[in-house]
């Protein structure tokens, strides 16, 4: 019997779960029926919480470096700009990441693949999963190869990140609850010339159109997200960039000079009904799709793979039991939902129609934006609902106790004193306590039987500010989060909670 995690699809998501299935040692096997990695591509942000968790495997600074840095979003309408929404001081003190970092999708797939491939695992391309059976202790799986012949293998899991059309959930007869907009959207590679400033993103409003407008690489490079509208809306097999309108590109007095790639598809919002069928689990767009409003969809499949991957770790290395891999779909379930209702009020206000709509839109909106902006936890919130910093995972099952104002599900709070900070030690995969303050002999002695890593730091007014209690005990599950706040250093509490959940620390 293979112990390897099939995985279907090799987009970010597949990726990423390869690349942290891989680093903590389980072997892999990702296929995927495409002839490469995408061309063109829709995503474009990549968010802090991802840049946190990339941080852990060294990809964090090189996908920030080749990314580009969006600190403000300008907001025009009837080419008059009517607000500036600044990014660059939002999530000061809450991230290493304080920005929106624009990284296209095709570039990043690529570094991902290069880094997969250093890794020692190649994607097979060309390899379309055709159907399969679960068994007792494994999953039979049919697969059809580049040349056409079809092949049987086994695999203790798969991982179906094959998409919206994903033959994974197909099979499995998952619902895909939800619906489609009726509106078009166009996606263009284009060079342009008079921006300004050229170093900040743009959504422009002209009435019922629509356009944002994202520098990234190198000088004069921008990505187009639009609208369709009207009877072009119903060509669309044959649109081109010159059929959509240019009313909203117009008011911003560009000139484009040159279309590198133009792509046009229709917005879905749905969720599946369960994350997990017993073996088999789905992750990305195969669980989720959602509208592009805020850029939550590649970062939201980002986390299904990493919250999916430390779980089928400990599980095959027989360091939990399989109930664990049950709060996967406990916890990315209930964020996915979130994220598409969210996204889907933002996505139906951009694109409502009518001529009232139009007002509130290009006329209230940016001026009462503006002003809510200029309001320093108004900001904040909403730089931490977009950057992902503000999910927690406080109804799982995984997650117990309160110290501080911090509980188990939490996101650790980001703290950097004196140019160092307490992610630093999250750099590797595995559990951690961390304690600010002083840490008992007991707790020591606890975290050597199990081969926790511990750390300490000297208690510092900063971390109260961030919600952390003196001499508490922070036990961080493998993807950073909180798992077990404990005010008093409990031993037994410790215990307890590892018994509760079948988790074995000792490697």
């Amino acid at each position: 019997m293979s112990d390897k995690v099939l995985i279907v699809g090799a987009g970010p998501t597949g990726l990423v779960l390869a690349l942290w299935l891989t680093s903590q040692g389980v072997p892999v096997r990702i296929i995927d029926k495409s002839t490469g990695a995408g061309e063109t591509s829709r995503a474009m942000a990549v968010q802090a919480r991802t840049l946190e968790l990339y941080r852990q495997l060294g990809l964090a600074d090189p996908v920030v470096a080749a990314g580009h840095k969006d600190l403000a979003i300008n907001f025009w309408a009837g080419g008059e700009r009517r607000a500036e929404l600044s990014l660059g001081d939002a999530g000061e003190g809450m991230t290493p990441y304080p920005f929106l970092l624009v990284y296209p999708q095709d570039q990043h797939e690529r570094f991902l693949i290069e880094r997969l491939t250093a890794m020692g695992v190649t994607v097979e391309r060309e390899t379309e999963m055709l159907s399969f059976k679960e068994q007792d202790n494994y999953v039979v799986v049919r697969l059809r190869k580049p040349d056409g012949s079809e092949e049987t293998c086994l695999s203790r899991y798969i991982a179906g990140c094959d998409g919206a059309r994903s033959q994974v959930r197909k099979q499995l007869g998952g619902s895909f609850e939800g619906g489609t907009y009726k509106q078009v959207f166009y996606v263009a590679d284009v060079t342009l010339t008079g921006l300004e400033p050229a170093s900040e993103a743009h959504i422009a409003l002209d009435g019922s159109d629509f356009v944002m407008v994202l520098p990234y690489g190198d000088s004069g490079q921008f990505r187009l997200i639009g609208t369709v509208r009207g009877e072009r809306a119903e060509q669309a097999d044959t649109l081109t960039f010159d059929d959509v309108s240019h009313e909203a590109i117009d008011k911003l007095d560009v000139k484009i000079n040159l279309v590198n790639w133009f792509s046009h598809y229709r917005v879905h919002h749905r969720v599946t009904d369960s994350f997990r069928h017993g073996r088999a689990f789905l992750l990305g767009d195969a669980a989720h799709v959602h509208s592009p409003a805020g850029g939550q969809g590649m970062n939201t499949g980002i986390g299904d793979a990493i919250n999916l991957a430390w779980k089928l770790a400990a599980v095959m290395q027989n360091r939990a039991s399989d109930t664990l891999l049950d709060s996967f779909d406990a916890e990315r379930r209930t964020f996915a939902r979130k994220v598409v209702d969210t996204t889907d009020r933002l996505f139906t206000f951009a694109t409502a129609q009518g001529s009232f709509a139009n007002f509130v839109r290009t006329h209230i909106f940016p001026t009462v934006a503006s002003v809510a902006y200029g309001v320093d936890s108004v900001r904040a919130f909403m730089f931490r609902t977009v950057s992902q910093t503000m999910l927690t995972y406080q109804e799982s099952p995984l997650s117990k106790g309160e110290a501080g104002s911090i509980k188990g599900g939490d996101r650790l709070p980001w703290v950097s004193i004196d140019n160092t900070d307490n992610y630093e030690p999250l750099r590797s995969i595995g559990w951690q306590l961390q304690v600010y303050g002083v840490a008992s002999p007991e707790l020591q002695a606890w975290c050597e039987r199990h081969t926790v890593t511990l750390r300490t730091f000297i208690w510092r007014a900063a971390y109260k500010d961030a919600g952390l209690a003196q001499d508490a005990a922070y036990l961080l599950r493998p993807d950073t989060y909180v798992g077990f706040a404990c005010q008093d250093q409990s031993i037994t509490a410790f215990d307890g909670y590892m018994s509760a959940h079948g988790i074995a620390l000792r490697k």
